[in-house]
């Protein structure tokens, strides 16, 4: 590279060492699967040919690990008995082919839903009956 281009060096969280160090413009493909799972700090100091720095944070979140889902508990729910929990737990795969089995977590009818259908259900009755008094 030529020295009129700017130099970047990159930090995640609160490393000494940067994981790369690059002249401008590049194209960078960070490797998330080298970090833990949650949140982290992508730190990127930028140098110019004449020795001024910037400096840039960007906040993220790795998730890497399976996804958990579950259905019938939520966070600071207040709970008494016995609880009935459905739990699943999925991996994304391998980026290149879709994981169809255990990707997709069951879940149950939500009630709205059987008002719905009652309230249809009790109208087809009742169109049915008026509708035969008619004739």
């Amino acid at each position: 590279m030529t020295k009129d281009s700017s130099k970047i060096f990159l930090f995640v969280d609160d490393d000494s060492v940067p994981i790369a160090e690059l002249d401008t413009p590049i194209v960078f493909d960070l490797d998330t699967k080298k970090l833990t799972d949650g949140e982290h700090i992508l730190k990127i100091v930028s140098q110019s040919p004449t020795g001024r720095e910037g400096i840039r944070n960007i906040s993220f979140t790795v998730a890497n690990g399976p996804a958990i889902r579950i259905e019938g508990l939520k966070n600071k729910d207040v709970v008494d008995g016995t609880v009935s929990l459905m739990i699943n737990a999925y991996d994304k795969g391998n980026q290149k082919s879709f994981i169809i089995t255990g990707s997709e977590t069951p879940q149950t009818i939500p009630f709205w839903i059987w008002i719905i259908i009652i309230l249809f259900i009790g109208w087809a009755l009742y169109y049915e009956v008026t509708s035969a008094n008619i004739q």
